[in-house]
């Protein structure tokens, strides 16, 4: 019984999905990740093997990946979408993983070896000539070409994966994709080609269409003014996401023998999604009281089109479970608990996975811990992608890279973060004032979630200044504002990837 994930993106898009990797595997799955592979010790440290996708994503994100690059928008959309789709078909057993040096070309039967070029299992090269190698390293004549019943078909740029890939993927009883949409649609293309259930899981209520709340516009979209309706500007927005992404993503479809589709966003996010995020603090409708439970909501579009490009539908489900928490139980690093025992609890000041754009980091630097001193506070940097670093020598200020943050923020006097969903739910569970200060995506969402649930502050503004950050600091440090988090913390529900992995396995979503 095996189940893959895919996700391509940051460590916030891969930390929910080793959580479950963890809940598959405690109910006897076999799992295999689809994911950048930089996270390689992260996905195989909890068990799980890692098909790795596209290039690494924080040299594509810093500006340090080497070698010829996609230039546009839709080079990258086909890079990804194809590189998605071939770690899946890896993953389910249909070809082999390409070398070092070459193209993973496993969902279309062949793979890649180190100089690049397609070999079939023979290890004859044989992709572009449309043929495929028999086992004795053979190129087949035109009588020994596998059609499409047999397994593997010639095709124009090499072979595609028919029914012997499907046969390959018997063994697996769920997809489950998040992350980068194109990367996404290529996973949701594996699944379908390999004929086996496909799930869809995001993060964050602000990504699912929804008639209760407004979505964030897209680079090159233009709303119009005045437009109120939510479920217009849902349409609005499937429509713009299809301008920018069906070309690439439908021409890798075709190629891979699936039929085009008319929205590619209603069609990989699903009529019935997995929302991988607390009731309490993301709920999918209106915030429900402390203490309650939502794990499934519905929401009638009162026989109206639905937020997508021409559908028509009564009802939108999803399928809430909680957030998915990874489980950690590393020590804090010696020299940090060296630091943590010699005074107060210091203030967290780290931006994940994400680059402060628009001043450098040695300013970014000085101005968190300059304010947070003038609070009269001990200093704690997470160095991340955005690099900071300490000011001076004294001895208030410490820095720490990747760490185990769910034991790290039940220590702290609060936590100054981008916003990420995982950032967030670890810092309410453990119960630590924030201050967000979002960059992209969901953050301003999570901002907004923090600050109306009365368990800190969402900064104005994506480069903090020392004004700007005193005065939230001073707020989040308040006795009743950490009294507030206090009582959040005991209503975050620690279960949410055992619940989504039970569903997977039961077929029940």
């Amino acid at each position: 019984m095996r189940v893959l994930l895919m996700t391509y993106g940051s460590r916030g898009d891969v930390e929910p999905v080793v959580g479950l990797a963890v809940a598959l595997r405690d109910l006897g799955a076999e799992v295999r990740v689809c994911a950048p592979p930089d996270f390689a010790e992260l996905v195989e440290g909890a068990g799980a093997r890692l098909t790795p996708v596209g290039k690494p994503i924080q040299a594509l994100a810093t500006g340090a990946a080497t070698g010829k690059a996609p230039v546009t928008l839709s080079d990258l959309a086909a890079d990804l979408t194809a590189s998605a789709y071939d770690a899946v078909m890896t993953a389910a057993g249909c070809g082999v993983a390409a070398g070092e040096g070459g193209v993973a070309a496993a969902g279309r039967g062949v793979a890649a070896d180190e100089g690049g070029v397609a070999v079939g299992e023979g290890g004859v090269a044989a992709a572009g000539r449309g043929v495929v190698a028999d086992e004795g390293g053979v190129v087949a004549d035109e009588g020994g070409v596998v059609a499409d019943e047999g397994g593997v078909a010639a095709g124009e740029g090499g072979v595609a994966a028919g029914e012997g890939c499907a046969a390959a993927g018997e063994g697996c009883v769920a997809v489950l994709a998040t992350g980068s949409l194109p990367a996404v649609a290529g996973a949701q293309a594996a699944a379908e080609k390999l004929g086996i259930r496909y799930a869809f899981a995001s993060f964050t209520p602000s990504n699912l269409p929804s008639p209760h709340r407004r979505p964030a516009p897209w680079p090159g979209q233009v709303v119009p003014e005045g437009e109120t309706d939510n479920l217009v500007l849902w349409k609005l927005q499937a429509e713009h996401l299809h301008k920018l992404l069906g070309e690439p993503i439908n021409a890798h479809r075709v190629s891979v023998g699936l039929p085009p589709v008319s929205d590619i966003r209603s069609h990989v996010l699903t009529r019935r999604p997995f929302l991988a995020a607390d009731p309490v603090l993301g709920p999918w409708q209106a915030a429900p009281e402390l203490g309650t439970v939502q794990t499934e909501a519905r929401v009638r579009s009162e026989e109206r089109r639905l937020p997508g490009a021409g559908q028509e539908a009564a009802e939108l489900g999803v399928v809430q479970t909680g957030a998915w928490i990874r489980p950690d139980d590393r020590p804090l690093p010696a020299e940090l608990e060296s630091f943590l025992a010699a005074g107060a609890a210091p203030v967290y000041v780290g931006f994940g996975s994400m680059l402060i754009r628009g001043t450098e980091a040695a300013e970014v630097s000085r101005t968190v811990v300059e304010a947070v001193r003038a609070q009269g506070r001990r200093v704690l940097l997470g160095s991340g992608w955005a690099g900071l670093t300490p000011v001076d020598d004294r001895d208030d200020c410490f820095t720490v890279g990747e760490v185990n943050q769910q034991e790290l923020f039940r220590r702290v006097a609060a936590v100054v973060h981008h916003g990420g969903a995982g950032t967030t739910v670890t810092a309410a569970r453990a119960g630590a004032p924030q201050v967000l200060v979002p960059q992209v995506a969901d953050q301003p969402y999570w901002a907004r979630r923090v600050a109306a649930l009365g368990i800190g502050v969402a900064h104005e503004g994506s480069i903090p200044t020392f004004d700007s950050l005193s005065a939230a600091l001073a707020s989040v440090l308040a006795p009743e504002t950490r009294a507030r988090a206090a009582a959040v913390a005991a209503t975050i529900r620690p279960d949410g990837a055992a619940m989504a992995a039970k569903l997977l396995l039961d077929g029940r979503w």
